[in-house]
C-alpha cells in the first residue's frame, strides 16, 4: 500500500481513504486492486488476478478499454461549457459501462474511488453523470440498474463544487508472505 503524492499526506486523510477500501466488499478491493494493475501496468494483470478463463478474457478486454484512459485524462474538461464535453463523456460513460457491467462495483462510492485514482482529482464532477449515465444502459439486469442508481446521494449528485486534492491512498496487491520465510 503506496501513496501517490508529492507532498506527504496527511495522516487522517490516509486514514480514511484506508477506512474507505476496507469498507469495501472484498470482491470489489479485489476488482479496484485489478483495474489500477491494468491501467498502471503495475505488474503483468493476467497472471496475478485471472483465475479462468473467463476472467482473463475479462482482464483482456479491460486492457483494450483502459489503453483510452491516457487521453481522457487529457480531455478532462475544465469547465461545464457543452462544447467540450462531448468525446470526454462518451469516452468515460464508456468505460464506466465497461465497469460497472463487471458486477464488482457496487455503488457509486466504490466506483468513484476507483475512478478518482484512474483518472485524477479533476474528474470528480464529471463522475456523478457518468456514472448515472452508464447505470441507466439496458445492458445491465433492471435490478442491477436500480440498486446502483439508488446508491448515488442527493449530495454527491447535485454538490455545489467538488474538492481538487487528489486521492492519497493506493491499494496494490502485496503477497502472501510465509511467516517462517520473513523470520
Amino acid at each position: 500500500m503506496t501513496t501517490r503524492s508529492t507532498q506527504p499526506a496527511g495522516g487522517a486523510l490516509l486514514l480514511s481513504e484506508m477506512k474507505e477500501f476496507a469498507a469495501f466488499p472484498k470482491a470489489t478491493q479485489r476488482y479496484i486492486r485489478r483495474s489500477l494493475d491494468i491501467a498502471f501496468g503495475r505488474r503483468d494483470a493476467l497472471s496475478c488476478w485471472a483465475r479462468d478463463e473467463g476472467e482473463a478474457a475479462s482482464i483482456r478486454a479491460q486492457g483494450q478499454l483502459y489503453k483510452q484512459l491516457d487521453a481522457l485524462r487529457l480531455q478532462v474538461p475544465d469547465d461545464s461549457g457543452l462544447d467540450t464535453i462531448d468525446p470526454f463523456m462518451g469516452l468515460l460513460i464508456t468505460i464506466t459501462a465497461f465497469d460497472l457491467g463487471q458486477d464488482r462495483l457496487p455503488n457509486f462510492a466504490a466506483y468513484r474511488f476507483l475512478y478518482e485514482r484512474l483518472l485524477g482529482a479533476g474528474v470528480r464532477s464529471w463522475l456523478p453523470a457518468a456514472f448515472c449515465a452508464a447505470a441507466a444502459l439496458p445492458h445491465l439486469h433492471p435490478d442491477r440498474r436500480r440498486v446502483l442508481l439508488q446508491s448515488i446521494s442527493e449530495s454527491a449528485a447535485t454538490a455545489p463544487g467538488w474538492s481538487n486534492r487528489e486521492p492519497v491512498f493506493w491499494p496494490e496487491w502485496v503477497e502472501k508472505v510465509d511467516v517462517a520465510e520473513a523470520a
